[in-house]
C-alpha cells in the first residue's frame, strides 16, 4: 500500500514587509485535487502540520474567479476539503516517521513561507526523504518548504537540482511582489536551484529532478499529483 504525507502549513497569515499579517493558509486547490488524485489511484493519505494543528485554507482561494467563475465549483472545492477528516485533526509534523511514507506532498499557498519555510525539523525530515530515496514535492509557494532541508556542512539540500515554484511575473500579477519580505522564484535561484517557469505564467508546469518534483502553480498540482501517481505506480486501498 502507497502512503502519502500531506506536510500542510500550519499558520492562516503570512507576514509582509512592512509587518502586517496578510490572512493565508494552505491555497485550497492545491490540497483538494491532488488529494483527490492520490485518493482515486489508491493511495493511502495523512495530513501533517507542525504542533499538529487543524489548518487553515486561504479564504481568497474560495473566490469564484479562481474556479472559472463559478460560485458552484468553488463551493464544492470547499465541502470537498470540509470532507477531509485529516484536516480537521492532522498529525503533527514532529511526530512523523519516514518509514511510514512513501512520499511527502506540499500544498502551497503563502502559509509555509511564513512556517515550513523556517522550520530546522522539517528541513531535516526532507532530508530523511531524501536519504531514503523517496519523492519529496512541493507545489506553487509549497518549494519555499525545501528551503531549511540542510546538508552537514549547512548548504541547501537541492542545490544544483532543478526545480520550479511560483514566479516572480505571477507574483507581480498578484500584487504582492513589491510587499513581500522575499520571492520565492528569487530565494531557490540564490540557495543554487536551477529554477525554470513557464514563460508567461499561470500555466502547467512540472519539474523532475531525482527525488524532487515541483510544480509552479495552481494550475500545476494535478499533473503534479499524476507525475507522482505515474512514477510510484501505487497499488492499494483507498486514501483515508
Amino acid at each position: 500500500m502507497t502512503r502519502a504525507l500531506f506536510a500542510v502549513t500550519g499558520v492562516d497569515y503570512w507576514t509582509l514587509a512592512d509587518g502586517t499579517r496578510n490572512p493565508s493558509g494552505y491555497w485550497p486547490e492545491e490540497v483538494s485535487t491532488p488529494y483527490q488524485v492520490f485518493a482515486d489511484a489508491g493511495i493511502e493519505i495523512a495530513v501533517a502540520t507542525p504542533g499538529g494543528v487543524p489548518p487553515a485554507a486561504d479564504p481568497a482561494g474560495f473566490n469564484p474567479v479562481y474556479h472559472g467563475d463559478s460560485a458552484e465549483a468553488a463551493q464544492r472545492m470547499k465541502d470537498h476539503l470540509e470532507s477531509i477528516a485529516a484536516l480537521r485533526s492532522p498529525e503533527a509534523l514532529e511526530n512523523v516517521d519516514v518509514a511510514d511514507f512513501d512520499f511527502v506532498f506540499v500544498p502551497g499557498g503563502w502559509g509555509p513561507m511564513e512556517d515550513l519555510a523556517v522550520s530546522a525539523s522539517f528541513g531535516g525530515l526532507l532530508r530523511e526523504f531524501t536519504e531514503a530515496d523517496k519523492p519529496v514535492a512541493a507545489v506553487c509557494h509549497g518549494p519555499a518548504a525545501l528551503l531549511p532541508a540542510r546538508d552537514d556542512q549547512g548548504e541547501w539540500l537541492f542545490a544544483g537540482r532543478q526545480v520550479t515554484g511560483f514566479s516572480n511575473v505571477e507574483e507581480y500579477a498578484v500584487g504582492f511582489a513589491p510587499q513581500a519580505k522575499w520571492l520565492l522564484e528569487d530565494r531557490l535561484k540564490a540557495e543554487g536551484g536551477l529554477y525554470s517557469s513557464a514563460p508567461e505564467g499561470w500555466a502547467e508546469f512540472v519539474v523532475v529532478d531525482g527525488n524532487l518534483y515541483t510544480g509552479q502553480n495552481p494550475q500545476s498540482a494535478a499533473g503534479l499529483a499524476a507525475r507522482l501517481v505515474r512514477d510510484l505506480a501505487p497499488v492499494g486501498s483507498a486514501a483515508r
